[in-house]
């Protein structure tokens, strides 16, 4: 594991030494958690954006499918008469 120096904001410093304490953990411990935490978050919306970006591309280009032909097929889930999932 490599070792990072920086300097953490003076209002921070009290609550992670409070959190290390309570959870017995290395104030290293907690940092390297958030920091996974924020990178998954991180990771999480930018995948969104790429998606949603993606979603508005097809609305542009015509590529949708009606509103009603989505809710007949989830309808029909289930049923004898079970229909193909609509497509573009």
């Amino acid at each position: 594991m490599s070792i990072t120096s920086f300097r953490i904001r003076e209002e921070l410093q009290d609550p992670l030494e409070q959190a290390a304490s309570e959870l017995r953990r290395p104030k290293a411990w907690i940092i390297n958690e958030a920091l996974a935490s924020y990178f998954k978050r991180e990771n999480q919306d930018q995948r969104m954006y790429r998606e949603t970006l993606e979603g508005l591309a097809d609305v542009e280009a015509g590529r949708v499918i009606d509103g009603d032909q989505v809710v007949s097929w989830i309808e029909s889930w289930g049923s004898d008469n079970e229909l193909p999932p609509p497509r573009t």
